[in-house]
C-alpha cells in the first residue's frame, strides 16, 4: 500500500530507449535537474517516461472514444510510478511555425492589446467601436484587403524579368519563362502574334516590352510551328500568358518546391501600398491608444510598450494592469528585446521556450510538475541568472520542477540532482546517482562529476595567427545599425553577446560572395527532415552504401532485388500498410495528431520478402537499427560505409540509431549529423565554417569532443566561426567579437574584439566577468 502523502515520485523499472530497467525516487515540490552525456537517457527518464506516464494518466480520464485511439500511441516501457502529479511539458520544439505566428500570439499578449484597443482606444468621432477580431491580421474582419494580412506583396519588375536585355525572345530574354516546349510554346504565339522575337529586347518598344511582360490579357491564335524535318507539327490554338502572370501562378499555386523557388527569383516583396505593411484594414488604423495605432505598440520593444501603457480611465487600467503583468515574466527571462509582431520562425528554439515559459508563470497553476528540457539553451550566462529566479519561482508556487540540463550554474542551483550515464546509447541508461547536488563528488564513474567539482580553469591555448582579414558591413539590419567587424582567417572565432544583441544578424551576412571567402559551409540547427522518412542514415548517404551492401548479397541476387528493393521510399520492398514510414499517423482530434508503430511490419518498415535477405546475420530493418557505434564494427572492412560511421562517432554522435527519425533529433543533434556529412566531403582549398551555437544541447564531456573536431579544421588550415554562450568554448578560441551591451535596441554594436584575455579585460562587457572566471589568472 502506497502512502497517499508519499513526498516522492518513485519510478521502478524504467526500460524506454536505452534505460536499463531503472528505478529512482525523486522529490516532489524541489527544483531537480537531470544531467549526464548526450545519449545517456536524461530525456527517455524525464520526458519519455515520467512526463509521458502523466499524460498518459490524462488520456485515462478523458472520453472513452478518444481513449481508444489514444491507446494506440502505447504506455512507456515502465514497472510502476507513483506519487506522480499532473504534468506540463515545456520543450524545444522544433516544429515550423507559420509566419503569422508571432511573440504575441505564443504568449497571448496580442490578445489583451486588442482588447485594448476595442474597450479603451480612441476612435475618431462618429466612428463605431470595434470589436477585438477588428484589430488582428489573422481574421477576416482585421485583415487588409490587399495583402490578406500578410503585410507583404509580391511584386516582379522588367529587371528581374529580363536579366540581360542584350538577347531576343527566342534566345531566351524573358529569363522567368518555362523551359523546354512550354516556353517556345511562348515565343511561337509572340511570334503569331506579331512580335519581332529575333531582335535584341532592349531594341523593342517600350510599350511591346510592357505588354509581353505585364499584360492580363490571355489571347488565343492559331500557332503554325516551324516545321522540323523529322517530324510533321500541326497548327494549334496556343493561348498567350504574360511573364509575369507565369510566374505569380506559379509561385502561388505551384505543388513544386523547386519550381516555387525558381519563380520566386523573380519577385521582391515590398510592404502592402495599402496598410503600409502594418497588415490591418484602415478603420483599425485609425483607432490609437497613447498617441499610437496598434500596430506602432507591437513593433515596439516590450521594454518600451511597457512604458506606453499608461491608462486614463478605470477600463484603460484594468487592461493595462493586466497586459503589465503579462509582459513582467518576458522582460525577467531576458526577452525585452523582443516585439510582439516579431514572427515566431525568426526566433531561436530557447527564446521560444523561454517565451511560453513566461506564459506558464502567468497560468497559475500549481501541484504540477513542470518537465523542461534545457531551458539555458541560447543563453548568455547574464541571463541563466533571471532564468534560476523564474525556476524558483514556479517551485515556490508549489510545483514540481524537473529540468532536462547542461548548463553547470543552473545544475549547480538545484535542489536535486539525477546524473544519468555512466556514456551514452547501450553504455549508458543507469542512474548514477540521485540526491543533493554535493554528493554527486563522490561518485567516480559521473562525466557530468568532473566538471561540476574540477573547476580547473581553461588550459591557454598558443594564439594562432590570422593569414588575412574578412571585412563584413557596414551592417543595418535588426538592431544592427551600420556595424562593421572584421574575422580574421585561418584562426577560431567565437562571436559572443546576451540574447538579442544581434550576433546571429552580423554572422548571417557573411557570404560567399564576401572577399576572401572561396568557399562558406553554414551548419545551423534546423531539422535534417519533418517527417520520419528522413533519418540519420538517409541524410548522410550512408544509406546508398548499405543498400548496394544488401543488393550484391548472394540471396538478393538470387531473387533479383536490386538496390531499390531496399530502400522504404518506393513500392517494392516496403512495407504498403506504412508505406515504409515505420510509423501511421494516428489524429487525435481534440489534440496533436501522434505516431504509433505500424500494425504490420511492427515499425520495421520493410515487407517479409525484403527482410529475408540478410547481410553477416542482420536484415536491413536490423541494420538500421543499430547504433553508429555498433554499426561502425559491423561495417569495419566497407571503406565508404566506415568513413561516414567515423566522422559521426568523431562528432559524439555514436549513440543514434542509423535509422532514427529526423523528428526524435534534438536542434545540436541535427547540427552534429550535418557537420559530419561536410567532414566526410574530401576539403577542396580553405572553407569558411559558421557554427550558431554548435554546443546547444550538449553534455561538457560532449563539448570537449566537438571543439577537438572544431580545432582541427582550423590546424588544417580553414577558418571557424561560431556564435557561442559556453564560456569554455570562448575561452579556448583565438578571437572573439563580443556585441552588445545589452539585447534589441541597447545592443546591436561590437563592445569589445580581441583574444580572449583581451575581451575579459573590458569594461562595459556583459561578457567580461563570465569569460575572466574561465581564464586562468595572468601572471604577475
Amino acid at each position: 500500500m502506497h502512502d497517499p502523502h508519499d513526498p516522492y515520485v518513485r519510478v521502478r523499472g524504467a526500460r524506454e530507449h536505452n534505460l536499463k530497467g531503472v528505478d529512482v525516487d525523486i522529490p516532489r515540490d524541489v527544483l531537480t535537474v537531470f544531467t549526464g552525456v548526450s545519449g545517456s537517457g536524461k530525456s527517455s527518464l524525464a520526458f519519455g517516461t515520467i512526463y509521458a506516464e502523466a499524460q498518459r494518466r490524462y488520456f485515462e480520464s478523458v472520453a472513452p472514444y478518444a481513449r481508444r485511439l489514444i491507446h494506440q500511441v502505447g504506455a512507456p516501457k515502465v514497472g510502476e510510478i507513483t506519487g506522480l502529479p499532473p504534468a506540463v511539458s515545456l520543450q524545444q520544439r522544433r516544429s515550423a511555425p507559420t509566419s503569422r505566428s508571432s511573440v504575441g500570439t505564443v504568449t497571448n499578449l496580442s490578445n489583451s492589446l486588442r482588447m485594448l484597443f476595442s474597450r479603451a482606444g480612441d476612435y475618431p468621432p462618429g466612428a463605431a467601436r470595434l470589436d477585438s477580431d477588428a484589430f488582428s491580421p489573422n481574421t477576416a474582419a482585421g485583415a487588409c484587403a490587399e495583402c490578406h494580412g500578410l503585410g507583404q506583396v509580391h511584386r516582379t519588375t522588367e529587371e528581374l524579368l529580363v536579366p540581360d536585355p542584350s538577347l531576343s525572345i527566342r534566345e531566351g530574354a524573358i529569363a522567368a519563362w518555362p523551359g523546354a516546349w512550354q516556353g517556345k510554346n511562348l515565343r511561337d504565339i509572340l511570334d503569331a502574334l506579331g512580335h519581332d522575337v529575333d531582335r535584341p529586347w532592349r531594341e523593342l518598344p517600350a510599350d511591346q516590352r510592357e505588354w509581353i511582360l505585364f499584360t492580363d490579357e490571355q489571347p488565343v491564335v492559331t500557332v503554325h510551328p516551324v516545321r522540323d524535318a523529322d517530324r510533321i507539327q500541326r497548327p494549334y490554338q496556343g493561348t498567350y500568358m504574360s511573364a509575369r502572370r507565369y510566374v505569380m501562378k506559379t509561385f502561388s499555386d505551384s505543388k513544386s518546391p523547386t519550381l516555387r523557388a525558381k519563380a520566386e527569383r523573380f519577385l521582391t516583396s515590398t510592404p502592402c501600398p495599402a496598410c503600409g505593411g502594418s497588415r490591418l484594414r484602415p478603420e483599425a488604423l485609425a483607432v490609437t491608444f497613447a498617441g499610437r495605432t496598434i500596430s506602432e505598440l507591437a513593433a515596439l520593444p516590450l521594454t518600451e510598450l511597457a512604458g506606453c501603457l499608461v491608462a486614463g480611465d478605470e477600463t484603460a487600467r484594468v487592461l493595462t494592469e493586466d497586459l503589465t503583468s503579462r509582459i513582467a515574466p518576458v522582460l525577467e527571462l531576458g526577452l525585452g528585446y523582443l516585439s510582439l509582431d516579431r514572427s515566431t520562425p525568426t526566433l531561436s528554439a530557447g527564446e521560444l521556450q523561454r517565451l511560453r515559459l513566461a506564459t506558464q508563470l502567468r497560468s497559475g497553476l500549481f501541484g504540477v510538475v513542470y518537465v523542461l528540457d534545457e531551458p539555458s539553451a541560447g543563453l548568455h550566462p547574464a541571463d541563466t541568472e533571471a532564468l534560476l529566479t523564474v525556476l524558483e519561482r514556479l517551485k515556490s508556487s508549489g510545483n514540481s520542477v524537473f529540468v532536462v540540463e547542461h548548463h553547470l550554474d543552473v545544475v549547480r542551483g538545484a535542489d536535486w540532482l539525477v546524473d544519468v550515464g555512466p556514456h551514452a546509447g547501450e553504455h549508458g541508461g543507469e542512474v548514477l546517482h540521485s540526491g543533493p547536488v554535493a554528493e554527486l563528488a563522490s561518485v567516480p564513474q559521473s562525466a557530468t562529476a568532473r566538471f561540476l567539482f574540477g573547476r580547473s580553469p581553461t588550459a591557454v591555448r598558443q594564439v594562432r595567427i590570422a593569414h588575412a582579414q574578412l571585412k563584413v558591413g557596414p551592417v543595418t539590419r535588426h538592431n544592427l545599425r551600420g556595424v562593421t567587424a572584421e574575422f580574421p582567417l585561418g584562426v577560431f572565432t567565437a562571436v559572443t553577446g546576451v540574447s538579442g544583441s544581434g550576433k546571429s544578424t552580423l554572422i548571417g551576412e557573411i557570404t560567399e560572395d564576401l572577399a576572401g571567402v572561396e568557399r562558406l559551409v553554414s551548419v545551423d540547427q534546423k531539422p535534417i527532415g519533418r517527417t520520419p522518412r528522413s533519418n540519420l542514415a538517409t541524410y548522410t548517404g550512408l544509406f546508398d552504401v548499405v543498400r548496394k551492401v544488401f543488393a550484391a548479397t548472394e540471396e538478393a541476387q538470387a531473387r533479383g532485388y536490386g538496390v531499390g528493393r531496399f530502400s522504404f521510399n518506393v513500392a517494392g520492398g516496403r512495407c504498403e500498410t506504412c508505406q515504409g514510414e515505420g510509423f501511421v499517423s494516428v489524429e487525435l482530434l481534440f489534440l496533436p495528431s501522434t505516431y504509433a508503430p505500424c500494425p504490420d511490419c511492427g515499425g520495421d518498415r520493410y515487407n517479409p520478402e525484403t527482410l529475408q535477405v540478410t547481410y553477416r546475420g542482420r536484415n536491413i530493418a536490423q541494420v538500421l537499427d543499430l547504433t553508429v557505434e555498433s554499426a561502425a564494427e559491423f561495417f569495419a572492412d566497407t571503406p565508404a560505409v566506415a568513413r561516414s560511421l567515423t566522422t559521426l562517432l568523431d562528432v559524439g554522435l555514436g549513440y543514434l540509431r542509423l535509422g532514427q527519425p529526423a523528428t526524435e533529433l534534438s536542434g545540436g543533434e541535427a547540427q552534429r549529423i550535418k557537420l559530419a556529412s561536410e567532414l566526410q566531403r574530401g576539403r577542396r582549398g580553405h572553407t569558411l565554417y559558421l557554427l550558431d551555437e554548435p554546443t546547444t544541447g550538449l553534455h561538457p564531456a560532449d563539448v570537449e569532443v566537438l571543439m577537438r573536431q572544431l580545432h582541427g579544421l582550423v590546424d588544417a588550415g580553414h577558418t571557424v566561426i561560431v556564435v557561442e554562450h559556453d564560456m569554455s568554448v570562448v575561452a579556448g578560441a583565438d578571437w572573439v567579437v563580443d556585441l552588445g551591451p545589452g539585447g534589441g535596441d541597447a545592443g546591436g554594436r561590437i563592445v569589445a574584439a580581441g583574444t580572449p584575455t583581451e575581451v575579459a579585460g573590458v569594461a562595459g562587457s556583459a561578457t567580461a566577468p563570465y569569460l575572466g572566471r574561465v581564464l586562468p589568472p595572468l601572471k604577475a
